[in-house]
């Protein structure tokens, strides 16, 4: 499974192609990464109800075309942290927003129900990557605590492919990498084949922030979205120089 440096809040194709196209130019020759274009939904945007994000969110009709590129790994991050009903039928008309180009779907939400995750993305009939965000909140839910996380995850077991480390959840919240090693170490004791990412407060000034966990797993993937900002406000658009910026440190660092 190939690891992503991800910069989540795309709003529009050309953002992407030229992020791509820097992506490329700095990428050392044998590395196998991916850019990893992140587009955000809510179940409130899905669902046209009305919310602070309705002004930041792409429009749900533009998703596809933000995933054009076949070189990218398209991901749909689908926020919906009230774990609001129906979750089978709203993921599925997710994902068919996210059109053909779209290749994970990241869930950011509190330990959602595996079954209907599954239903939902069985009814898609495609070959999909799903992403599970774990957020503040979720730590909490297990205690903070290794091993409660390894028996959660058991029940997303083919249902997932990755997960995603995230306490910050978009606020540019520095991580703690220290304190997620364990987590990390356990992930990958009792999940070998799950792909590991982590996310918080990572921007071209930050990146150091994650290099003990890079000590630890090479091959963990890496994602940004509030630190791209000079406000650290992810309600503000994206500093595109910025995102230029983080995506050449981020080769540095994992060269």
């Amino acid at each position: 499974m190939f690891p992503y440096i991800g910069i989540t809040d795309f709003t529009n194709f050309e953002q992407v192609q030229e992020i791509l196209r820097i992506f490329e130019v700095y990428q050392p020759h044998e590395s196998n990464r991916k850019l990893h274009v992140g587009v955000m939904m809510s179940y409130k945007t899905l669902n046209e109800l009305p919310n602070k994000w309705q002004q930041v969110f792409p429009p749900k009709e533009t998703v596809a075309d933000i995933f054009s590129s076949e070189e990218t790994y398209n991901c749909l991050h689908y926020v919906d942290y009230e774990n609001n009903p129906q979750l089978e039928k709203n993921i599925f008309r997710a994902i068919c927003f996210g059109g053909q180009g779209i290749r994970a779907l990241q869930l950011d939400m509190i330990w959602p129900d595996p079954t209907e995750l599954k239903n939902g993305i069985k009814a898609f009939c495609a070959d999909i990557e799903i992403i599970l965000q774990i957020g503040r909140n979720a730590f909490e839910d297990i205690n903070d605590k290794p091993e409660q996380l390894a028996e959660r995850l058991e029940k997303y077991q083919g249902v997932i492919q990755r997960v995603l480390l995230d306490k910050s959840m978009g606020r540019g919240l520095g991580m703690d990498a220290e304190s997620l090693i364990p987590f990390v170490m356990m992930i990958r004791k009792k999940f070998p084949t799950l792909g590991i990412g982590a996310a918080g407060g990572l921007g071209p000034e930050t990146l150091q922030l994650v290099k003990p966990l890079v000590k630890v797993l090479p091959e963990i993937s890496i994602d940004a979205q509030g630190r791209l900002r000079p406000s650290g406000n992810a309600l503000d658009p994206i500093d595109w120089n910025m995102a230029k910026r983080y995506i050449i440190e981020a080769h540095k660092l994992f060269n």
